[in-house]
C-alpha cells in the first residue's frame, strides 16, 4: 500500500511547474538601460545643487547689504541689565530711649503717613516734663521778684542820697562852727566820717541796683516772658515735651514696614536704634550701571524703556533723571591704584539713575532689588554725523 501511494504522488510531483523560470513574456533588461537611467538621476541631482549654489552667492551681497543697514542705522538704544529697583526706605527709630510699650503694626503690613508704628513707655518722660514746667513757673516768680526788688533798691538809693545830702549839710554848718570855734574839733570830725559812711553806702546800693537792673537784661520794665532766663526754662519744656512726643513713633511716609518682629513689647531700645524699615513702594526708581563705553551719547532726559525679571510681560516707561559725575569704584573703600607696573585695563560703570512712572493701577508694584534691563533711547545712529554738541 506504501508503495501504491508513493507511485500516485509521484506523477503528481513531476507535473508541477518549476517558480524559478523566467516567463518568456516579460523582456529581459539590458544593462545599458540601467546605465542611462542612472546617470539622468545623477544630472538631475547635480543641476539642482548647483541651483542652490548660485542661489546661496545672489543671497550672501543682499545678507551683507542688510547687515551693514542694520549696523549703520541702528546703535540708538543703550540697553543694560546691570539695573536694580530701589526705593526710598528709612530705618525707622526715635532719639530717645525707652521700654517698647506697643507695636501697633505687622510685619509686611501697609501703612499711611503719620499712622502711630510703637510707643515707648512715656512715663519717665513725663515726670521729665512736668520738672520743667514747675521750672519755668519758678522762674516767671524769680524774674517777678527781680523787678520788685529792683525797684525796692531805687527806694533806697533816694533815701540814702537824701540822707547824703543831710551830712553834707551837717558837715559845711560844723566847718563854719570849727572856723569860729564854737564847735570842738571831735564834732567836726565826726560830721565828716559820718558823710563820707553815707557817700560810700549810697554808692554801694547804686552799684547793688546797676546789677539787678542787669539781671533784667538792662529793662526794668521787661516782660516776664522775655527774659532770658524764662526763655531757657521755656527751651527746657518744649525739649522734655519734644522727647514726650517722640516715645510715639510715626510712619514719615506711606509705605511698607518690613522686620517688624526685630522689636517686642518691653524691649529696651537705645536712642537712634533702627526698629525696623519703611519702604516707600510708590515711588521707585531704576539704579542702573553701564560701562563708560555705553554712555557716550546717553544723556539726562532721554525717554528710557524698562523691563523687570519678575514681570516680563510688562513694560515700563521713563527718563534718565541724572548720571553720576565719578565712577563707581572712586567712592569704593579701597580704589584702584593704577600705578603699578602690571596695570590692566578695565571697564569702569558709572551709576545712573532712571525715573519710573509708576502710576499705572494695572501694573504690579516695583519692590526694591529687583533685577530690571534699561533700555535707553539715544537718538543716536551708528555711522551718522556727530549731531552739534555731542
Amino acid at each position: 500500500m506504501v508503495e501504491r501511494a508513493l507511485k500516485s504522488v509521484a506523477p503528481q510531483h513531476a507535473e508541477a511547474p518549476d517558480v524559478r523560470e523566467v516567463p518568456s513574456a516579460m523582456p529581459a533588461s539590458r544593462p545599458s538601460d540601467v546605465r542611462t537611467v542612472s546617470g539622468t538621476k545623477t544630472a538631475r541631482r547635480l543641476d539642482r545643487r548647483g541651483g542652490l549654489r548660485w542661489g546661496l552667492f545672489a543671497f550672501l551681497p543682499l545678507l551683507l547689504l542688510v547687515g551693514v543697514y542694520w549696523y549703520v542705522t541702528g546703535g540708538e538704544v543703550m540697553s543694560t541689565d546691570d539695573a536694580y529697583v530701589d526705593n526710598e526706605k528709612v530705618g525707622i527709630s526715635t532719639d530717645v530711649a525707652g521700654i517698647v510699650q506697643t507695636v501697633s503694626v505687622t510685619d509686611n503690613e501697609r501703612v499711611r503717613a503719620g499712622q502711630v508704628l510703637y510707643r515707648l513707655d512715656p512715663r519717665k518722660f513725663q515726670i521729665a516734663l512736668d520738672n520743667a514746667k514747675a521750672n519755668l513757673a519758678q522762674t516767671a516768680l524769680t524774674i517777678e521778684a527781680m523787678k520788685q526788688d529792683y525797684q525796692r533798691m531805687l527806694s533806697d538809693v533816694a533815701a540814702q542820697q537824701a540822707q547824703v545830702i543831710l551830712d553834707q549839710t551837717n558837715y559845711a554848718r560844723d566847718s563854719a562852727l570849727l572856723r569860729s570855734g564854737t564847735v570842738s574839733q571831735a564834732i567836726y570830725d565826726q560830721a565828716q566820717s559820718t558823710l563820707d559812711t553815707d557817700k560810700s553806702k549810697l554808692e554801694s546800693l547804686r552799684r547793688q541796683a546797676q546789677v539787678q537792673l542787669a539781671r533784667l537784661g538792662g529793662d526794668a520794665d521787661v516782660a516776664v516772658t522775655q527774659h532770658p532766663q524764662y526763655r531757657q526754662a521755656q527751651a527746657q519744656v518744649e525739649e522734655a515735651q519734644r522727647q514726650l512726643d517722640h516715645t510715639v513713633v510715626v510712619a514719615p511716609f506711606a509705605g511698607l514696614v518690613t522686620d517688624v518682629p526685630a522689636i517686642a513689647p518691653g524691649k529696651y531700645l537705645a536712642a537712634s536704634t533702627t526698629a525696623f524699615y519703611l519702604v516707600d513702594t510708590d515711588h521707585a526708581w531704576i539704579d542702573a550701571n553701564p560701562k563708560e563705553t555705553e554712555l557716550t551719547y546717553v544723556r539726562p532726559g532721554q525717554p528710557v524703556t524698562v523691563t523687570v525679571d519678575a514681570y516680563p510681560d510688562v513694560t515700563w516707561h521713563g527718563t534718565v533723571e541724572s548720571i553720576s559725575p565719578a565712577a563707581a569704584q572712586e567712592f569704593s573703600l579701597l580704589p584702584a591704584q593704577n600705578t603699578s607696573g602690571n596695570w590692566v585695563k578695565v571697564v569702569q560703570r558709572v551709576p545712573m539713575r532712571v525715573r519710573v512712572d509708576a502710576s499705572g493701577e494695572n501694573k504690579p508694584p516695583l519692590r526694591a532689588g529687583m533685577s530690571a534691563v534699561v533700555d535707553v533711547d539715544t537718538g543716536h545712529a551708528r555711522g551718522l554725523p556727530h549731531l552739534p554738541g555731542w
